[in-house]
């Protein structure tokens, strides 16, 4: 099958604490110039992204906040694909004790210790949201928003068909877009339901196992671990 683009997560896939590798953004550099598309699938807000990554305008464009935003780095144009997060139930987050508490255009999120006072919120105050798992950390989102809706609009935008786009991820969260694909690739560090429904699996962790996938995509094999 003929990839024509790639769709791949940040934290734990191209970055490892936050920092991509000088030889991850080479790659993406060279997959690129063979005039096949790049899009990022990230459960960060942008504004967070911009300030770890440098690399954006290699991306078509930018799926942020776990589905709930599109961006397009090039024109600078930020689309929400989600309601905003309602102040009340933020301010009774804080009320409770959640610390570490990031707030987004549409998405709130925090570390996962808070799950038990978060989902304990939404049922009191009826709130019509949704918690989704990120290995250490978790989101709460209004249902129906994920990384498979945000990917959707972002390839209809391309005029790209899913079955021409291999995805790259890592987490829970990252299962859904990958399910979406015509390839789910699995980086060495993936959770293991990552990898149970992955085409393949690399040898390489976190960036070098995106370079070893585009490698192999660029006609230079390097060896995959597992190719279903």
């Amino acid at each position: 099958m003929q990839i024509l683009a790639i769709a791949t997560d940040y934290d734990g896939t191209l970055a490892d604490d936050g920092v991509t590798a000088a030889s991850t953004i080479a790659a993406l550099t060279r997959f690129k110039a063979t005039g096949r598309k790049l899009i990022m699938v990230t459960g960060r807000p942008l504004a967070d992204l911009k300030l770890v990554f440098g690399g954006l305008a290699l991306f078509d464009l930018v799926v942020a906040e776990n589905g709930g935003l599109l961006y397009n780095p090039h024109t600078g144009i930020v689309r929400t694909l989600a309601a905003a997060p309602s102040e009340v139930f933020v301010a009774r987050l804080r009320e409770r004790g959640v610390d570490e508490l990031a707030v987004g255009e549409t998405v709130v999120a925090t570390h996962i210790g808070h799950f038990e006072t978060i989902r304990d919120t939404i049922a009191e105050m009826g709130a019509d949201l949704e918690i989704i798992l990120n290995t250490d950390a978790l989101m709460v989102l209004p249902p129906g928003t994920n990384k498979a809706s945000g990917l959707k609009i972002a390839l209809a935008e391309l005029s790209l068909p899913a079955g021409s786009v291999a995805a790259i991820g890592d987490a829970e969260n990252d299962v859904i877009f990958l399910s979406h694909c015509g390839t789910a690739v699995a980086v060495a560090n993936a959770l293991p339901e990552v990898k149970a429904i992955a085409n393949i699996v690399t040898l390489g962790s976190r960036g070098a196992g995106v370079e070893e996938f585009i490698s192999w995509v660029l006609g230079n094999p390097a060896g995959l671990h597992d190719w279903r």
